[in-house]
């Protein structure tokens, strides 16, 4: 089963392109421009274990906001793309991670139907060259996109970096839940026998 897609994004703000393999090995390439949130998307490929390309021309001569914005969306339909009909995966998933001062929540249900909830907040204003408020926009780009429900919390810590890193890791483990096929399930996972 091939479930990769191909996704090009393209206005008078940004020029996107996103390669995307569920079934990969953690492999990314990813050049956004800005280098925290090239970090951030290098963790969560690989912390998913999925393949990404991510090559983006943004006017970050404005701000970071619509590269981040953009890339969320364009992530968020190559998600919807490479998932086809949801035919065997387990369709939620979830995960508490930690990492160091920091503990959060990350739950995706795939069913069609986009929902985000963000409780959370940064101290400072940036982590290196990335705005602390864009990865809540980024998740619900994401979210809306993919089509799913996603709900993220920040239930402890101190350090701005381990907070944004540790939602990007859990979203990585919980979207890989998510997207697994389990052999048991017969068509998709929903008594109305579509998501």
């Amino acid at each position: 089963m091939n479930r990769c897609s191909e996704v090009t994004r393209t206005t008078k703000e940004t020029d996107i392109r996103i390669l995307l393999d569920l079934d990969g090995s953690g492999k990314s390439d990813i050049r956004t421009g800005l280098g925290f949130f090239d970090h951030m998307l290098e963790a969560f490929t690989r912390h998913g274990l999925f393949d990404l390309t991510v090559e983006v021309k943004g006017d970050l001569e404005v701000d970071d906001h619509h590269t981040i914005e953009d890339t969320g969306l364009a992530l968020g339909t190559a998600i919807r793309e490479a998932l086809g009909d949801k035919a065997g995966i387990k369709r939620y998933g979830s995960r508490i991670l930690p990492m160091d001062d920091v503990l959060v929540l990350c739950a995706i249900d795939l069913s069609g139907r986009p929902w985000f909830s963000f409780d959370g907040s940064f101290r400072a204003e940036k982590c290196g060259d990335m705005g602390t408020q864009m990865v809540e926009e980024f998740f619900y780009s994401v979210a809306v996109q993919a089509g799913m429900n996603l709900h993220m919390k920040i239930l402890e810590g101190r350090n701005d970096h381990h907070k944004a890193e540790a939602l990007f890791k859990a979203f990585a483990r919980a979207l890989d839940e998510a997207v697994t096929i389990d052999p048991r399930i017969e068509g998709v996972m929903s008594t109305k026998g579509t998501i």
